[in-house]
């Protein structure tokens, strides 16, 4: 027997969060007690944003014997109604699903909070699971040497380049950082208008700043942060786009900006997501098939390894709120949407974080034939996730407040030193108000 559930955005929520609302009236002054683990028998509840609907379907499809109530849930990136509603479940003791798809990857943070935490420790619940894994790809979900959440799909940044560009103009690939920002400028003066880089949207941090190991988001403690914009990673970076933003390279905008598709037909080479090919570049910004092509990410000058960021990547959750059938049919579903082929390879639009299935899905991009050299961006994909520097997600949104402050600065007439010391100084005062002690 199975159910299916599937409320509104909004609705959805608000009626669960009102339910719990209740109960905490109710509970009174035993709402900050602890609840016990709960068995429903087996009957379980996950909550999904609109994309990952497909991924609870083919669970269905696959468990027919499991009964399941599938809640659709606010997806924004950001948004904040799924939060609140879990605060109303820990203050009630009982309303939380048994799986989640978290709308925004920094909630991972607050679910494995001492105040709520939602999130079971999966080391010994899902061993071969998280064997699978990458430890890199892993890393977000690794929470004081606990893996608290596992990864739908990986996100690292490669270096996306236009090879018909490159090869009409005579132009080498960089290998280096340094090289990619001498080389931006060269374009940019040799064809005015061409661009190598994008600084207004949220996930620039990551592709800059991550990719230099500058210490933004360095989790010492659950109170504790680790936030230096004068450590050398960061100056590096800083000087980094300064030049280029200097020499014309780099646009204001942000990739998702509803103008960017503009700039975005003129982007030459970018660090940027392996996400950015298919929803960027093909389906947003129509640029031609047999165009784009990707290498792996950059090194710094004197490092032999290469060093990337990451834009992204879902992660789902488990509740440590139960037991027995309930939660062995909970790891059944956390299994399937995070490794099965049905799933992953056959509906999922990003390149799985479980890495037994990458080639399976690796697979689909030669059959698109979109990509100008496809077995480079098939490799590509598959080492860039190794090279991912370490980033962790906090109770602090490191993205808004980089677009709050880099290219308003910027655009208002500032320099780069200036956006980036506005936003570490910003960054402080966020990581403090949340409860941090920023060392």
């Amino acid at each position: 027997m199975k159910t299916t559930r599937f409320l509104s955005a909004s609705a959805g929520v608000a009626a669960i969060a009102a339910a719990a609302l209740v109960l905490s009236g109710c509970a009174a002054g035993d709402a900050a007690e602890s609840s016990t683990q709960t068995d429903s028998g087996g009957k379980i509840t996950v909550w999904v944003d609109p994309p990952r609907v497909p991924a609870a379907e083919a669970f269905q499809e696959a468990y027919p014997d499991i009964e399941i109530d599938v809640v659709q849930i606010d997806g924004t990136v950001g948004g904040k109604t799924v939060k609140q509603s879990f605060a109303n479940f820990d203050s009630a003791g009982s309303g939380w699903p048994d799986a989640i798809f978290f709308p925004s990857n920094d909630d991972i943070a607050w679910a494995t909070s001492s105040s709520s935490n939602y999130a079971a420790d999966l080391t010994d619940l899902l061993p071969d699971v998280i064997e699978g894994y990458d430890p890199a790809v892993l890393s977000f979900c690794d929470i004081d040497g606990q893996i608290r959440c596992l990864r739908n799909d990986a996100a690292p940044d490669v270096f996306w380049y236009n090879k018909a560009f490159f090869d009409e103009n005579g132009y080498t690939l960089p290998t280096t950082w340094e090289e990619y920002g001498e080389l931006a400028v060269t374009i940019a003066e040799e064809h005015p208008g061409k661009i190598s880089g994008f600084l207004g949207d949220a996930y620039a941090i990551n592709r800059y700043l991550q990719g230099a190991n500058c210490p933004t988001n360095d989790r010492v403690s659950e109170t504790e942060a680790h936030i230096d914009l004068s450590d050398p990673n960061c100056e590096r970076a800083t000087e980094l786009l300064t030049e280029m933003y200097d020499g014309g390279a780099l646009s204001t905008q942000g990739i998702f900006d509803g103008d960017a598709a503009e700039a975005g037909v003129n982007l030459v080479m970018s660090p940027g997501a392996v996400w950015w090919g298919n929803y960027l570049f093909r389906d947003t910004w129509k640029i031609p098939a047999g165009e784009m092509s990707a290498v792996a990410p950059l090194a710094w000058e004197g490092e032999s390894s290469p060093s990337t960021g990451n834009e992204g990547g879902g992660l789902w959750g488990v509740s440590s709120h139960i037991t027995g059938k309930q939660l062995e049919n909970t790891l059944t579903f956390a299994t399937f949407v995070a490794t099965d082929p049905r799933w992953q390879v056959d509906l999922s639009t990003g390149l799985p974080g479980y890495g037994p299935v990458q080639d399976a899905w690796l697979a689909k991009i030669e059959a698109d034939a979109y990509f100008a050299d496809i077995p480079s961006v098939q490799q590509a994909f598959k080492d860039a996730a190794g090279a991912v520097q370490p980033y962790a997600y906090m109770l602090y949104d490191t993205g808004s407040v980089w677009t709050e402050k880099v290219s308003p600065t910027l655009i208002s007439g500032g320099t780069v030193p200036d956006a980036i010391d506005a936003f570490g100084e910003e960054l402080v005062n966020q990581a403090q108000s949340v409860g941090y002690t920023v060392q």
